[in-house]
């Protein structure tokens, strides 16, 4: 909307010009309390990204998420294959949360705690600001040919962001191959070639995104922007700006009475617009690009300090609270999606609870259908597996039938007790033998696995006897 509120309508995104080429945004330096609450957040989750694959847990990795080796630790806890019914729901719990959040509260997600916001505004931004200073310095060096002093700012911009994206490199593969693999890398950091290759690889690809995509990635590639106009409605809370109080926007003029001219609040400084991470101006309505990054919000308290105006022009507020003075929170899709979390929250909890330290799983070996004994017994033939899921080593376990009572189990022939090491992954070859003459066809049979005649985990198989 415009100063004589026409309404006017785009038809670009605001990083590309009128001859569709690339529009560089130099965001003016943001300041003021929402900026400095997000410093203080970003600060502690980039200490907990730094720190958290080299802290260990009973001599284990505190986090690790090892696909390749099927190795998983979160929270200092062992998470196996056969855990991922856990891993998925925790996925789905967190998308519910994201959208819920989105409901309510917009994309407060991607300006306070994305990854990607944080890297960019809260560390590469800070260091392009050292080097090449605020937005004015910035545009003058753009615009300034390629002299010795364009050479040397850029040039040290530009290797302290690759030092940093090879940093952010380090910790990733610390995650993901382990935090002793990184540490031993950089001990001996040319015993590995095909190492070097792969970081190199991702310090680039990490270097691109920050050097060059930069806002892009929130406006082009990522789909959770995409789905914003979808999630949000018109109770969703989200950085507004306030165009009943706002317009008609104009200069501010000395000895000027505003309210018999018809002006707003609005000065029409375009602070808002200065500080903007992906070039938008926030008074013309909610728009794809924006992130919630509350700069905008900062910037226009600053301004309505200098004029002696209430602060809030622009604020988190919803549509309807604009409006209408008051804002309803708690929808019913606000209500739908709270319960649908909260049931899957109470899930997830009752089956990591019940998670056993020690997992049973029992399959019928392939091929094979029945044997009869001289003896009078059917003998079918198992693969176990057992999987210790603790930090600490198991011994003397025994797996008995829990279901029929009467039976015969042999373990790998000779074996009648297993030993386990911490997170040791077994199998065994186990025979059941089940008298003939009260076993026919198919059977349900349940096995158990016990350490001192205390149940650890069970496991329901069939069992096959010859038909009558």
């Amino acid at each position: 909307m415009d100063t004589n509120n026409n309404e006017v309508f785009r038809d670009s995104i605001g990083t590309i010009n009128e001859e569709g080429l690339r529009n560089w945004i130099h965001p003016k330096k943001p300041k003021g309390k929402h900026y400095t609450e997000r410093t203080i957040l970003s600060i502690i989750i980039l200490l907990a990204f730094l720190v958290g694959p080299f802290i260990k847990v009973n001599g284990e990795q505190f986090m690790l998420f090892n696909v390749l080796e099927r190795k998983f630790h979160i929270f200092g806890r062992p998470f196996f294959p056969q855990d991922f019914y856990l891993l998925a729901l925790a996925a789905v719990i967190g998308i519910v949360f994201l959208v819920l959040f989105t409901v309510v509260y917009g994309r407060i997600f991607c300006g306070w705690l994305c990854p990607q916001t944080i890297f960019m505004e809260m560390l590469f931004r800070k260091i392009e600001y050292f080097f090449e200073g605020d937005r004015p310095k910035q545009i003058k060096l753009d615009r300034m040919p390629w002299n010795a002093e364009k050479f040397r700012k850029r040039g040290l911009k530009w290797v302290v962001f690759y030092l940093v994206s090879l940093i952010i490199t380090s910790v990733m593969l610390a995650y993901v191959a382990g935090s002793d693999y990184v540490i031993n890398f950089w001990k001996h950091p040319f015993a590995d070639v095909k190492a070097w290759l792969i970081y190199l690889l991702f310090t680039t690809v990490f270097y691109f995104v920050f050097a060059w995509f930069r806002e892009q990635v929130c406006i082009i590639a990522c789909p959770y922007g995409r789905l914003q106009g979808v999630l949000t409605d018109e109770n969703t809370i989200m950085v507004a700006y306030d165009y009943k109080r706002g317009e008609k926007r104009g200069p501010m003029r000395k000895g000027q009475d505003r309210e018999a001219e018809g002006l707003g609040d609005c000065i029409d400084c375009k602070q808002c617009v200065l500080v903007c991470p992906t070039g938008i101006d926030i008074r013309n309505g909610t728009q794809l690009e924006c992130i919630n990054c509350t700069a905008c919000i900062d910037a226009c308290d600053a301004t309505m300090d200098a004029i002696g105006k209430p602060r809030g022009l622009i604020r988190y507020a919803s549509k309807v609270s604009i409006e209408e003075g008051h804002g309803k929170l708690f929808t019913t899709r606000v209500k739908f999606y709270t319960f649908i979390l909260v049931a899957l929250l109470g899930v997830f909890v009752y089956l990591f609870a019940h998670r056993p330290a020690v997992d049973l799983k029992v399959l019928r070996t392939r091929g094979q259908v029945f044997t009869e004994l001289p003896d009078g017994q059917i003998q079918n033939m198992y693969q176990a597996t057992i999987i210790n899921k603790s930090y600490s080593p198991y011994h003397n376990l025994k797996i008995k039938l829990i279901e029929p009572k009467t039976g015969k189990i042999t373990i790998s022939g000779t074996q009648s007790e297993l030993d386990l090491n911490k997170e040791e992954v077994k199998q065994v070859i186990i025979f059941i033998d089940l008298p003939k003459n009260k076993f026919h066809g198919k059977h349900k049979i349940e096995l158990g696995i016990f350490n001192n005649n205390k149940l650890l985990d069970s496991y329901k198989t069939i069992f096959i006897a010859p038909v009558r």
